[in-house]
């Protein structure tokens, strides 16, 4: 970690209103080609967790940071300068050498195509032995991040949990950390068949995963069993939502709040989205945009928890912070990248109803 100086600690404010754990890749987008016949790629950044406290940052005005592993070379640092760009601070950020071939480790690569009508978008990552999957407990100084640089919200996900038995012990660290110092923690399934088919001990990471549910605040996805039907999870309905919610209540008590996004795909870019969300032992639905138009589905989960986490902290009704997330999400799914190029404005807009061909 690059600490210099922080936050005068005088003041009893935390640094960081938000920070995420998760790996960061470099996203190459062959536009409106395909991965398979590109001849040129756009490059951005991406990541399930880093997304979030981008969104926060960007569109919502918070201060935020992002804890993960690069490699020291030139791609680690095109990744920390496209980081620097989304206005997260990259302090945090755990550098190891680079030996020159990438064979003890490496930065993660993700091939995106964004998919049209019938054709669906289609991720191929390239992420196996990069600098964050071997993250393990130990490599960050907790007591120094939450006790002494301090935030208000910490933010991780499944998707980092499942690329390694050290990742998910070292969410399991982070999370119960977090809770020490009062930190509001919120954790999102993420569910990625890819993922979580290859996870050798599924038994492990089940319980470890269990544990990490004890120390969490807001659930983001309806419940923490492993799913290896992708078809399965993709056909559940509201009355499967309610069902996992249930159970992961019963399970999970310390949980306050759940919210899972509902999407029902007519084709890869046109989508129905809404979401649902349960709290003090009641269900409320988000507002239900139909016939969405897409661009880039991907980020959009992102996007919504980014606007939801926003809405929770400054408004704090359940009903119009999933709104928040709902117009968030919908927003960053209209432009290329994994991350929003959106305003608070246009989100204020959408749920305001003013929707225009063209602002004059």
């Amino acid at each position: 970690m690059r600490v210099e100086k922080w936050a005068d600690s005088t003041t009893n404010r935390p640094t960081y209103d938000c920070i995420s754990l998760g790996e960061v890749m470099l996203r190459l987008d062959p536009g409106d080609s395909r991965i398979r016949t590109a001849r040129e790629f756009k490059v951005w950044e991406g990541g399930g967790e880093y997304n979030v406290t981008r969104g926060l940052s960007k569109v919502f005005g918070w201060k935020t940071a992002v804890i993960t592993s690069l490699v020291d070379n030139e791609v680690g640092h095109l990744i920390e300068d496209l980081i620097m760009q989304g206005g997260v601070d990259t302090r945090l950020i755990r550098w190891v050498k680079d030996d020159g071939l990438g064979r003890v480790s490496r930065n993660g690569i993700n091939f995106v195509e964004r998919g049209f009508g019938i054709r669906s978008a289609k991720s191929v990552s390239d992420r196996g032995h990069t600098a964050a999957s071997q993250m393990k407990p130990g490599d960050v100084d907790w007591d120094l991040v939450f006790g002494k640089i301090g935030a208000r919200w910490f933010h991780v996900s499944g998707i980092f949990t499942s690329l390694s038995e050290g990742t998910a012990a070292l969410v399991l660290e982070a999370v119960r950390a977090a809770k020490k110092y009062g930190v509001t923690v919120s954790y999102d399934v993420n569910y990625r068949p890819s993922l979580w088919r290859n996870i050798e001990n599924k038994a492990l990471f089940q319980t470890i995963q269990n544990e990490i549910a004890k120390n969490v605040d807001l659930l983001l996805g309806p419940g923490f069993e492993i799913i290896d039907d992708q078809l399965a999870y993709q056909s559940m309905g509201m009355a499967d939502y309610q069902e996992r919610i249930e159970r992961t209540v019963e399970s999970f008590p310390n949980i306050q709040m759940i919210v899972a996004t509902m999407r029902q795909v007519k084709n890869a870019n046109r989508n129905d989205w809404s979401s649902i969300g349960w709290k003090d032992h009641q269900y409320v639905e988000s507002i239900r945009l139909q016939d969405l138009d897409i661009y880039d589905r991907v980020g959009g989960g992102d996007g919504f928890a980014s606007g939801l986490i926003y809405g929770l902290t400054t408004i704090g009704d359940l009903k119009t912070a999933m709104n928040y997330g709902i117009a968030h999400g919908a927003l960053a799914m209209t432009t290329p990248g994994d991350n929003s190029m959106a305003s608070l404005q246009d989100v204020e807009a959408i749920l305001q109803g003013n929707i225009r061909s063209i602002s004059r």
